[in-house]
């Protein structure tokens, strides 16, 4: 199983929102960032505040998958 954070790349899009803006407004730093870009597992915390950060639900920004798709 894997997560992927394409809905999160998504909502950033729909709100005209950049990996730098997220950063900003989440309080995450780069390397959190390119985690998250390259499909890496960060921890639940990171989650919660990018959830808070854009107003959203943890199924809008991030689903588990199998590693095989």
């Amino acid at each position: 199983m894997k997560m992927d954070y394409s809905n999160l790349w998504k909502l950033l899009i729909d709100k005209k929102l950049k990996k730098k803006d997220l950063a900003a407004l989440a309080g995450l730093s780069p390397s959190t960032i390119s985690k998250i870009a390259a499909g890496a597992n960060v921890n639940t915390g990171i989650l919660i505040k990018i959830c808070t950060a854009l107003d959203c639900r943890l199924n809008d920004i991030a689903e588990i998958t199998n590693e095989e798709t």
